[in-house]
C-alpha cells in the first residue's frame, strides 16, 4: 500500500512525522514517499503543486497531508500561493466529499469553550461537499461594475452554483454515513436568499426518498452556526456546500477544546482519499515543537479505515490517543491545570508507547 507523504509548510512536517512514526509502529508494511507542497512545492519548482507532487498523489492509494501556507507567500499571485495546493489536489484527484468529526473526549470536557454540560458526550459528523460552490464557481475576478448606484467603479465578484449531480452524490455520502450513527441528519442551506440553495435543498430532499430511515431536516446556516454553541448535541449528521462546510466546521472545533484534535477525510467516489487536520499551518509556532499531532494522529487513522480498510490498526490508534488523554499528557492548546504539558514529539511518542 502506497501512501504519499505531504508534510506542507508551518508545523506541517512536525506534525506529519510524528503521524507517520505512529503509522511505523504498526504491524502492517505501507510504502511511504514524502514530496513538497504548497509553499515548499513552490520553493522547489516554482509551484505549489508541483507535476512529480501531484502525480505521486494520483499513483498512491492515500494521501496523507500536513498543511500549507505562510504569510511571506501573501504577495504572490493568487494561482501560486500555497492554498492552491491543497485545491488543486481536491481538483485533480475528485475528492468531492470532506468528512469532519468533532467529537469531544471526555478528559478535554473543561478544554471546550462552552460548559461542559452543554458539550459532554459530543459526536458530530459534519459532511462537507468539496469541489463545488462559490470557491470553484466561474466567472469570477475583478471588473468594472456594470450596473446599479456603483456602476463604473471596480467591483470583485465569484460564482455560486451547483449543478445537480454534485448536490446529489454528496447527499449519498451523508446519507449512507447517517445511516451508520444515528441516523439523523441535518442539510444547511439558505434557501431563503439563495436560488443555488434552494435547488440544493430540492436536490436533496429528493434523495431523501432512498433513505426512509434516516430523519432529515433542513436548517438555514445562521441558524445552524447559532445551534452550534447553544446546543450541539442536537446535531447528528451535517450535510452542507463548500463554504458554508468551511465555516461550520472550525465553529464546530472550538466545541471539542481545540482545532488540534480534529482530523479530516476528503474522499473520491472510490474512497480513495485525502487525510489531513483541520487546522491550519500555523506559521507562528512553527519550528516550536509545541504543536498538537493528535489531529494529524487521528486523520492517520481515518485513511487505515476508509481508503486502506484497515479497520482493527484504525481503531489501536484511536485508543491510544484516548489512553494518552487520560494519562493526563496535554499539548499547550489543550492544557489545563494539573494536566502534564508535552511537547510535539513527546506527544508522538506517548501515542505509539500507547499503541503496544
Amino acid at each position: 500500500m502506497k501512501i504519499a507523504i505531504l508534510p506542507g509548510d508551518g508545523i506541517g512536517p512536525e506534525i506529519v512525522t510524528q503521524a507517520v512514526k505512529v503509522l511505523n509502529a504498526l504491524d502492517e508494511q505501507f510504502e511511504m514517499e514524502t514530496a513538497p507542497v504548497g509553499g515548499a512545492g513552490y520553493e522547489a519548482s516554482g509551484h505549489p503543486l508541483p507535476e512529480a507532487t501531484l502525480k505521486l498523489a494520483q499513483d498512491a492509494d492515500a494521501v496523507l497531508f500536513g498543511a500549507v501556507g505562510d504569510w511571506k507567500y501573501d504577495t504572490l499571485d493568487r494561482p501560486l500561493r500555497p492554498e492552491q495546493a491543497i485545491l488543486g489536489l481536491r481538483k485533480h484527484l475528485g475528492l468531492f466529499g470532506n468528512l469532519r468529526p468533532a467529537i469531544l473526549y471526555p478528559e478535554l470536557a473543561n478544554a471546550s469553550t462552552l460548559k461542559p454540560e452543554i458539550v459532554s458526550g459530543l459526536d458530530i459528523l459534519i459532511v462537507r461537499e468539496l469541489t463545488g460552490d462559490i470557491y470553484f464557481g466561474q466567472p469570477r475576478g475583478v471588473r468594472e461594475c456594470p450596473d446599479g448606484p456603483f456602476k463604473g467603479q471596480r467591483e470583485g465578484f465569484d460564482t455560486m452554483r451547483y449543478a445537480e449531480g454534485e448536490i446529489r452524490r454528496i447527499a449519498h455520502v451523508a446519507f449512507q454515513a447517517a445511516q451508520k450513527r444515528g441516523k439523523r441528519l441535518t442539510s444547511v442551506d439558505k434557501a431563503n436568499v439563495l436560488e443555488t440553495f434552494q435547488f440544493w435543498k430540492d436536490i436533496v430532499t429528493d434523495v431523501h426518498q432512498e433513505y426512509p430511515d434516516v430523519a432529515l431536516d433542513h436548517m438555514y446556516v445562521d441558524n445552524a452556526a447559532m445551534q452550534l454553541v447553544r446546543a450541539p448535541k442536537k446535531f447528528d449528521v451535517i450535510v452542507t456546500g463548500n463554504m458554508f462546510g468551511d465555516i461550520l466546521s472550525d465553529a464546530a472545533a472550538m466545541l471539542t477544546g481545540s482545532i488540534g484534535m480534529l482530523p479530516s477525510a476528503s474522499l473520491d467516489a472510490n474512497n480513495k482519499g485525502l487525510y489531513e487536520p483541520s487546522h491550519g499551518s500555523a506559521p507562528d509556532i512553527a519550528g516550536k515543537g509545541i504543536a498538537n499531532p493528535l489531529a494529524t494522529i487521528l486523520s492517520a487513522a481515518m485513511m487505515l479505515r476508509f481508503s486502506l480498510n484497515k479497520v482493527e490498526q484504525a481503531d489501536r490508534i484511536e485508543a491510544a490517543v484516548k489512553k494518552v488523554l487520560a494519562q493526563g499528557l496535554r499539548t499547550v492548546d489543550i492544557y489545563e491545570a494539573g494536566t502534564t504539558k508535552v511537547g510535539t514529539e513527546e506527544m508522538g511518542n506517548a501515542v505509539v508507547k500507547a499503541l503496544a
